[in-house]
């Protein structure tokens, strides 16, 4: 960043992407949520493959980061970041708008089903399904723009991946109350049982409305480009993005951080329901569910939030993180998150994977940090591609639920998760490493 752009004020912009990062994180939790849900109300008809069924809803949504990555930076350098974030969110209210129409048609249409061999699968399922793959599109395009925006912007007194922090801190309030809406509001604290389909509507309108109003009031905003940070248009690279070692196996790293990050945020609350029907109610402070601001929830919604919230206090604690190095704190948190998950199979216990989020809340920063460290011009390029490696929440989770299909539980398709975070120790202690940079061969 030059002299003349220190002296901008990027507060407002600041401010503007961590907001953003915040509508980013309850989308993408409140999708995940659904699989639940709309196992019960969709899927009934498809015997012994419902965790299958109901996992690619998460993986429709992150299938949308590596198809769609390079299309956000293509669009950063056509349009500049304030006309690629615009853009992005009339996708998502697009995406919205298809959540809707499966409602409806589900309840316009009831006989309309596909027949997949002896499983019978409603037409308004795969409507849900499309609509989670636009509105994760529209969710790459705004993490192209927001990661390299708040790395790059100068605001006093705060480094690269203490901004990281506190956009990831905003992204984890909506990741924290995304499982409280679509229990809570969405089906009113229902059982899983009597979940019905049209619930649906009227939440998803409402939410395709405030995301027209911030459109309205993003269009008015002042959003200045951070040179240095994006190829122009036209302007030619005289380097493969791929040549820089380390972003390569960074992408990796990100395939497994949100891989194992989603396997717990989405598939915690199945493994715990499976508990519960072979053992009995868990119980919370001796209350087998609880009530909060009047709303009935069941403990397993309980642990997903107890998970995405820890992944808040995590991100809290680490935007104050000043002088500790992003490799450092990649390094404790992956160690940490492994023995939690380990302990968490040993004493087949679901709660103690609610406790990892503490740990998954920083890496995300920290390997966006480390992955772009010296790139320059490459950097909005390099943020395109980063996000191909978000489809491992797509790949690791639906990988999860055949697993537990196949192996009659969810219990030992832990290990997944044990895996992605060795590789990502790997990544903090080697990987990492930069041997080339946009200027210089090292």
């Amino acid at each position: 960043m030059t002299q003349q752009e220190k002296q901008i004020s990027y507060i407002g912009p600041f401010i503007t992407m961590v907001f953003l990062f915040f509508i980013v994180g309850f989308l993408t939790t409140a999708n995940t949520q659904f699989q639940a849900p709309l196992k019960e109300a969709f899927l009934t008809g498809v015997g012994d493959l419902k965790n299958t069924f109901a996992t690619l809803i998460t993986f429709s949504w992150f299938l949308a980061y590596p198809l769609c990555g390079k299309v956000g930076s293509t669009w950063t350098s056509h349009y500049g970041y304030k006309g690629t974030l615009i853009r992005s969110l009339f996708i998502m209210i697009l995406g919205l708008g298809f959540f809707f129409f499966s409602s409806w048609f589900t309840i316009r249409f009831p006989q309309a089903n596909l027949h997949i061999g002896t499983h019978i699968v409603p037409i308004g399922f795969f409507i849900f399904l499309l609509g989670s793959f636009v509105v994760g599109a529209s969710a790459t395009i705004l993490q192209v723009v927001i990661n390299p925006y708040l790395t790059a912007c100068f605001v006093k007194g705060t480094q690269p991946i203490q901004r990281m922090a506190i956009g990831g801190s905003a992204n984890s309030i909506g990741t924290t109350i995304a499982p409280f809406f679509v229990t809570g509001i969405v089906f009113g604290g229902l059982a899983m049982e009597e979940v019905q389909v049209n619930q649906l509507m009227l939440p998803f309108l409402a939410l395709m409305v405030i995301i027209a109003i911030i459109v309205l009031t993003l269009m008015k905003l002042s959003l200045p480009d951070i040179q240095g940070t994006k190829a122009e248009e036209g302007e030619k690279l005289e380097k493969s993005v791929w040549s820089f070692r380390h972003l390569t196996l960074g992408v990796i790293a990100i395939f497994f951080y949100v891989g194992v990050e989603v396997c717990i945020g989405a598939n915690i609350n199945l493994y715990a329901i499976e508990q519960e029907s072979l053992n009995g109610p868990f119980s919370f402070c001796g209350n087998s569910s609880f009530t909060l601001f009047g709303i009935h929830f069941a403990i397993p919604a309980l642990m997903a939030t107890l998970y995405w919230g820890g992944m808040l206090i995590g991100r809290l604690v680490g935007s104050s993180l000043r002088t500790v190095p992003a490799r450092v704190q990649l390094i404790v948190t992956t160690i940490s998150a492994t023995v939690l998950t380990l302990l968490a199979i040993g004493l087949n216990n679901p709660w103690l994977l609610t406790a990892v989020g503490l740990f998954h809340s920083i890496m995300w920063g920290a390997i966006f940090t480390l992955s772009v460290a010296r790139l320059g011009k490459y950097t909005s390029v390099a943020s395109g591609v980063f996000m191909i490696g978000v489809v491992g929440g797509a790949i690791l989770p639906l990988l999860q639920g055949v697993l537990a299909d196949t192996m009659g539980g969810w219990r030992w398709s832990w290990f997944i998760v044990i895996f992605g975070e060795l590789f990502m120790l790997y990544y903090a202690l080697i990987g990492s490493k930069v041997y080339q940079s946009a200027e210089t061969e090292i």
